[in-house]
């Protein structure tokens, strides 16, 4: 594994897992969208006020994530994809990924429902595949945060069947990206901030 290409304040801040050379990937071959990714993890923050945010649609962590990856010329995007069998065409569009660059899809779930990691994976795979895309990445958060959510009295909000790296972890390993090298993140108690 290549995580030793990542700074150390990534390391310290985020729970981090990688397979099939995704960092040797990203770092060399899209030293662009490396950078914007490392600086973007680099200074966000999990604020409480975020937290304790009541859910509904897409959240704040989301969108500030979104929002600052945006910036720097990153888009959502979904494939138009098309099969063909005996000269009959069916439309098989692919699922919107949440920030697109120059063959990097990064995806992001906070907070949703455990098989959202199913369909961005198989979204992954099937990218990958058709040589569209070159590197998954998603960020998630790391099981450490169970704490703090009891603290807040959300731990019913971020329940077991709901996405994070205990759940993630297990669904790479066992295959569920195909051949598509993978980077994660976990969002980890060192980013997050009690007094805003």
């Amino acid at each position: 594994m290549n995580l030793k290409l990542l700074p150390k304040s990534i390391l310290d801040l985020y729970e981090v897992k990688e397979w099939k050379h995704a960092c040797a990937i990203l770092k060399t071959d899209f030293p662009a969208e490396w950078n914007d990714i490392i600086e973007v993890l680099d200074g966000f923050r999990l604020r409480r006020s975020a937290v304790a945010a009541a859910g509904g649609s897409k959240s704040e962590i989301s969108k500030s994530i979104d929002a600052a990856l945006y910036k720097r010329g990153w888009i959502e995007k979904q494939f138009k994809t098309q099969l063909i069998v005996d000269g009959v065409v069916v439309d098989s569009p692919t699922h919107k990924i949440d920030c697109y660059k120059n063959r990097v899809a990064l995806e992001i779930e906070w907070n949703n429902k455990e098989p959202f990691f199913d369909r961005d994976l198989n979204n992954f795979r099937l990218l990958f595949d058709l040589r569209t895309i070159s590197v998954g990445v998603i960020v998630t958060r790391s099981d450490e945060l169970k704490d703090v959510f009891r603290d807040l009295g959300r731990e019913k909000s971020f329940g077991e069947s709901t996405t994070h790296m205990g759940k993630l972890a297990p669904k790479i390993q066992g295959g569920g990206g195909g051949g598509c090298p993978l980077l994660v993140f976990g969002i980890g108690k060192r980013l997050y901030l009690e007094n805003e």
